[in-house]
Parts: C-alpha cells; sequence; structure tokens
C-alpha cells in the first residue's frame, strides 16, 4: 500500500508529542519525598552517648528513653521544655538530642516553688550540674501569663508523670494551663504528655491518692485549650496494672501502666 507523505508527516508528529509526555522513567531522577528522614537523629545511639548518672540508665529498660525521643520527634537544634524535670531523666536526655544549637529549659510552676521537696531549688542544682549552657531554668504561674520573650519559641514542651500532680494545686485551671503550654510553643509544636493511668472513667479523680489520671480525660482538657491530637504511644502500657494500685506501691514502682500522649499546636 502507498503512504501518503503527508499523513506520515502526522503519525511523526503525534508520536513525537507522546514521547514528550512519557519520559523513560529509567532515565528521570528519582527525588527522596520525605529527606527529612534523613536527618532523624540516631536515639539509641544518643542515649548510649549521653553522659547520664548510673541511676538513669538503670531506669532506661523501663523508661524506653529512645522511643520516648522518638515520639516526641525531638531533634537536633530544637528548643525544649522540660516541665518539672525532677532529677532530670530527660532533661540529660534532651540536651544530648538537641546539641550544641538547641536550648532544653527546665521549668517549674511558682505555684509549687515553696514545696517541701524545693522543685525550683533541685531544677537549678540539675542546671549546674549539667553545666551545659544550652540549659536554663525559669518559673512562672501554671496559668501563665509566658514571659514575652518566651511566647512562641519552643519546638517541643514535656511533661512526665506530672500532669496529675498539677491537678493537685489549689485553684488549678486545666484550660487555662494548657493554654500556656499552647502559647509557648512556635505554630505546629509537639506536646507530650506521659502519665500514669487511671482506670477509664477514673478522670481526675486519683490525682491525690494513687497518683494516677485517666488518659482520655487528659485529652479532653488538652484538646478544649485548641490543640490537636496527634496520636499515642503504648510502649510503657503494661496490662497487669488495672489502675487501683498507689504507683509508689513497692509491687508495681517503675512498672505502672502509662499513657503517652502527643499534641501538635495549630499553624
Amino acid at each position: 500500500m502507498k503512504r501518503h507523505p503527508r499523513l506520515c508527516l502526522v503519525a511523526l508528529i503525534a508520536l513525537s508529542a507522546c514521547n514528550m509526555h512519557e519520559p523513560d522513567v529509567a532515565s528521570t531522577p528519582v527525588v527522596d519525598p520525605a529527606p527529612a528522614s534523613a536527618a532523624t537523629p540516631d536515639y539509641a545511639a544518643i542515649v548510649a552517648e549521653t553522659a547520664r548518672p548510673q541511676e538513669d540508665r538503670a531506669a532506661d529498660a523501663m523508661r524506653k528513653p529512645a522511643d520516648m525521643l522518638a515520639f516526641a520527634q525531638v531533634q537536633s537544634g530544637m528548643a525544649v521544655v522540660d516541665m518539672l524535670p525532677g532529677a532530670g531523666y530527660f532533661s540529660r536526655l534532651f540536651a544530648g538530642t538537641v546539641g550544641d544549637k538547641g536550648r532544653v529549659m527546665l521549668y517549674v510552676p511558682d505555684e509549687l516553688v515553696d514545696k517541701k521537696w524545693v522543685p525550683l531549688e533541685k531544677a537549678e542544682a540539675l542546671k549546674d550540674e549539667m553545666a551545659n549552657p544550652i540549659v536554663s531554668v525559669a518559673h512562672f504561674p501554671l496559668a501563665g501569663p509566658v514571659p514575652e520573650a518566651m511566647g512562641e519559641n519552643f519546638d517541643v514542651v514535656w511533661t512526665s508523670r506530672n500532669y496529675h500532680d498539677f491537678h493537685n494545686v489549689d485553684g488549678f485551671d486545666a484550660k487555662a494551663y494548657n493554654a500556656m503550654v499552647l502559647d509557648l510553643l512556635k505554630p505546629g509544636g509537639i506536646y507530650v504528655v506521659l502519665d500514669h493511668s487511671a482506670p477509664q472513667g477514673a478522670g481526675a479523680s486519683a490525682t491525690d491518692t494513687t497518683h494516677r489520671i485517666e488518659g482520655e480525660f487528659v485529652r479532653r482538657e488538652v484538646e478544649s485549650a485548641g490543640f490537636l491530637y496527634d496520636g499515642s504511644s503504648a510502649v510503657l502500657a503494661n496490662p497487669e496494672d488495672d489502675g487501683t494500685k498507689g504507683v509508689f506501691d513497692p509491687a508495681l514502682k517503675g512498672h505502672t501502666d502509662q499513657f503517652v500522649l502527643r499534641f501538635r499546636k495549630p499553624g
């Protein structure tokens, strides 16, 4: 069959146009869709390398520090608030993770400064012991206001086994407290609440007896201040703990059923 030259030319142009829209996949550069994953710290290595007391290291099997750092999404260069840091178990890990370009602030509520367990003095002593210029101490009311220089200044706010204690402060306003945390965080910042689990429906009724609080109750309180719920971790869960015994019971201490909730500031 004789082919018409003009038809062949049209066909050739059409074929070329198709090839322009369908490049050879093998020759197309592949772009990593999640380059941030390459920057994710090696949390296990940080836990192993960070200078910490032997007492802290002995508790690692129960407290799962690498899992907790990963869940809180702490990265190099971040600014972190450790609320009521106690003996500094997580403070040291935060400092080791954020590095020289990050910051760790040890926060003590004004309402607790005069308590017999002297949390502010302990925070100051912890800062001196760590001897790290990125570590600071601050105190102001649970309901704020946040000092102007600290507003929207932090990437992560962390509270471990403390949220229930705040409920024992006279006149505590959970919505105002969580709004204060919201004010500390940058848009998109993360707020993590870790605490001992109370039975379902217990709410805040056991905060001053067994020193527990219900996870779902905490979630509702935090969300009411404007936070977005961002997930939970079951790494510290213990189904053998029914939530009725005190957290200091010798048979249970260190092995309580604990919830870990993550929230995010909108933006």
